[in-house]
């Protein structure tokens, strides 16, 4: 009864925050995206998915976010782009790291 939509947003969007508007049966729903927000975070909509079969409910909308990363660039984006490269704001925090490889063996476990 759930609904699973994967929902694109931009770089500056993820980075900054934003409400973005999520497509439900009933219509539409705004979403806020928190400043910071990574790629892979999942939202969950209560009950904005299919009604179940004895009528007792609906199920959610769980929202996957995907940061959207241009295939090219002018020469302005791509400078710009080269000085956040630079910058240690925008490299992996250790616990980022951590949090991917703890996944990771817990696969295996």
């Amino acid at each position: 009864y759930d609904i699973h939509v994967d929902i694109p947003i931009t770089f500056a969007q993820a980075a900054l925050g934003d409400e973005i508007t999520v497509p439900t049966i009933d219509g539409k729903a705004k979403v806020t995206i928190d400043p910071g927000t990574q790629p892979g975070k999942v939202l969950r909509l209560r009950g904005k998915g299919l009604p179940t079969l004895n009528g007792y409910g609906k199920g959610d909308i769980v929202v996957k976010i995907s940061v959207y990363i241009p295939e090219t660039l002018s020469k302005e984006e791509k400078k710009t782009i080269e000085n956040f490269r630079e910058s240690d704001n925008f490299r992996p925090s250790e616990s980022i790291k951590e949090k991917i490889f703890r996944k990771f063996r817990n696969l295996f476990d």
